[in-house]
C-alpha cells in the first residue's frame, strides 16, 4: 500500500531570523501547479490505500524520487499506480468511479497573475484570524476559519463585514478555477465532469514553522484521505508557491513500496 509523506515547512532564510538555509531562489514560472492524486479510485488528500506523512525532519534522504521538479514546467503527466485491495470493500458508480489509480500532474491550470490573485483572497481570509500552531485553513463553502487553537464560522462570526474582505469577482475566480479542476480531474480519470460532485472539506490551507499547539496543526502524520474523509474520491492540490524560493520543507511525499516520491511546489 503506497504512502505518503510530507516534511515540516521551513521558511526561507531572508524572511526568517532562526538560520535555516534553503536552496537558492528559482526563477518566477509562468504557471502554477495542480497535483491531482488518487488512492482507490480517487484523489485526496489523503488516499484510499494510499498513506500520508509528514515527516519531522527536513532532510532531502527519505526523498527516492522527485515526479516533477519546481524549474520545471509541465503541461500534463500521468503517474498511473496500483489500486489498493481496499477499493473491491467499496461500492463502484459507474461514469463517477475510475477504471484506473493513479497521479495526474499539470502547470497548465491557471495563469500565474491568477494564482497571485487567488492567493491575496486567502491571504485577506486568513488574516482576519489564524492558528496558533503552524497549519491554518480558510474554507469558503462552510465558513470554518483557523482563530487561534479553535475554528469558527467566519460568515457568523464577522456578519455583513465580511463583504467588504471578500468581492463578487473574487468569488467568481474561485468558481472557475474550481470548475477547471473538476474538468482536469475528469480528464485525467476518463469519467464525466457532470459526474463529480464537490465534497468538504475544501479548503486553503497555510502552513509554516511555528510549532503544532493543537492536533490540527501536525499536518506530518500518515493518513488515507478515505478513511480521514469518507465523502471524498478525489482528492486535488493546487499550490500558490514555489518549493525553495517560498518556502523549504513540506513537500508531499508518496511513500510508495521500496521508494519515496515527491512533487516540488510551484
Amino acid at each position: 500500500m503506497p504512502v505518503q509523506k510530507r516534511n515540516k515547512t521551513v521558511e526561507p532564510a531572508e524572511n526568517k531570523k532562526r538560520g535555516t538555509s534553503v536552496k537558492k531562489s528559482s526563477p518566477q514560472q509562468d504557471s502554477q501547479r495542480l497535483w491531482l492524486k488518487v488512492v482507490l479510485p480517487i484523489i485526496t488528500a489523503a488516499f484510499f490505500g494510499l498513506f500520508v506523512l509528514w515527516s519531522s525532519s527536513t532532510s532531502e534522504d527519505f526523498v527516492t524520487e522527485v515526479l516533477a521538479h519546481q524549474s520545471e514546467t509541465v503541461q500534463e503527466r500521468f503517474f498511473e499506480v496500483p489500486c489498493s485491495e481496499d477499493y473491491d470493500n467499496h461500492k463502484i458508480f459507474a461514469g463517477c468511479t475510475p477504471t484506473k489509480c493513479g497521479r495526474a500532474l499539470t502547470d497548465a491550470l491557471i495563469t500565474n497573475e491568477e494564482a497571485k490573485t487567488i492567493q491575496r483572497l486567502a491571504e485577506r481570509g486568513l488574516a482576519l484570524g489564524g492558528s496558533n500552531g503552524g497549519a491554518s485553513i480558510l474554507d469558503l463553502h462552510s465558513g470554518a476559519l483557523s482563530m487561534g487553537t479553535h475554528f469558527v464560522n467566519m460568515y457568523r462570526y464577522f456578519g455583513d463585514a465580511i463583504k467588504d474582505i471578500f468581492s463578487e469577482k473574487d468569488f467568481q475566480l474561485y468558481r472557475d478555477i474550481r470548475q477547471r479542476i473538476q474538468l482536469a480531474i475528469a480528464k485525467s480519470f476518463g469519467i464525466s465532469s457532470s459526474n463529480l460532485y464537490l465534497t468538504k472539506p475544501t479548503f486553503f490551507s497555510r502552513m509554516n514553522s511555528t510549532a503544532a499547539k493543537t492536533t490540527h496543526d501536525e499536518y506530518w502524520h500518515p493518513h488515507i484521505d478515505k478513511v480521514t474523509y469518507g465523502s471524498f474520491d478525489y482528492t486535488s492540490l493546487l499550490y500558490l508557491s514555489d518549493y525553495a524560493r517560498d518556502f523549504g520543507g513540506g513537500r508531499f511525499v508518496f511513500m510508495d513500496e521500496g521508494a519515496n516520491k515527491t512533487v516540488e511546489p510551484r
